[in-house]
């Protein structure tokens, strides 16, 4: 009587197949989960929002001007780093190497009002933090800045070198503008 070793072989696959699953679940389960959160929210709300987050910053961009200086470079209130990637910046970016790494990064911000021509009082929340990982953030708000009339400045230190995204609302008279710059620390 000859042997049939088939059902072997579909056991034997049928085992190796579930010993692949079980490791690629056991590797995903030890890697560390970062939500992103552009605009300092979840991105499914990012997502549900995105025309009222953008009809906002228009908004407030038609009641006042908005200066955002980094490190001597000024910015208005910018989102357009949103869409590219971080090879894509790299490659064409306006804003690339932005953040000095290891010394006092500066940053300073005023809001003036288009009719009356004064500074504004802002409430400023900003977060900058790495491209991949949530572990080195720096959440920066009113308190973390200077306001010498209406003029905020604060300065903080970036501890590696790699891609990092700033990103931050700025409330005034109830009105909020979004900000959204990708670069990198050299």
């Amino acid at each position: 009587m000859k042997r049939n070793y088939w059902p072997l072989f579909f056991i034997g696959t049928f085992l190796f197949t579930f010993s692949l699953i079980v490791w690629t679940v056991m590797s995903a389960v030890k890697n560390p989960v970062n939500e992103d959160e552009s605009f300092l929210r979840t991105y499914q709300d990012v997502d549900a929002n995105y025309n009222d987050i953008m009809n906002s910053n228009q908004s407030f961009l038609n009641k006042y001007d908005f200066t955002f200086i980094v490190n001597d470079k000024k910015f208005g209130l910018t989102t357009e780093d949103i869409k590219f990637s971080q090879r894509v910046l790299e490659k064409h970016s306006k804003h690339k190497n932005l953040l000095k790494f290891d010394k006092q990064n500066n940053i300073q911000v005023f809001v003036i009002d288009k009719i009356t021509k004064e500074k504004k009082e802002i409430e400023i929340v900003l977060k900058v933090t790495k491209s991949s990982s949530n572990k080195f953030d720096i959440i920066l708000k009113n308190e973390n800045f200077t306001n010498t009339q209406n003029e905020y400045k604060t300065n903080f230190k970036i501890i590696e070198e790699n891609n990092w995204n700033i990103t931050g609302t700025f409330k005034v008279d109830g009105i909020t503008g979004s900000l959204y710059i990708k670069t990198n620390a050299i």
